[in-house]
């Protein structure tokens, strides 16, 4: 899947459609006191307990690709997910 490195999306500051320019969104790291980190060693991790849950397995879906589009203009920053979900890895163009 090939999408453009720039394309037009509506921009909260201008008010208007804008150009925006995409880069690939990354997760920041987790933090390693969260609750839901917390919650995971003490089911899944800590002790004898093995898993928590048996897990039925599911036939894998696609993810659909998440971009930071940042405007040309005023430089505001939002998510752009693209509409499909998509087996190969997309690349922008």
């Amino acid at each position: 899947m090939q999408i453009p490195k720039e394309i037009k999306l509506y921009c909260e500051k201008c008010k208007t459609h804008k150009p925006h320019t995409l880069k690939q969104f990354k997760a920041g790291q987790k933090r390693t006191m969260g609750e839901h980190t917390r919650k995971h060693e003490a089911k899944h991790v800590a002790g004898y307990g093995g898993k928590a849950r048996h897990t039925i397995p599911k036939k894998k879906q696609g993810k659909r690709p998440t971009y930071m589009g940042t405007c040309t203009v005023c430089g505001r920053k939002t998510y752009y997910i693209a509409g499909c979900r998509t087996k190969k890895q997309a690349e922008l163009i």
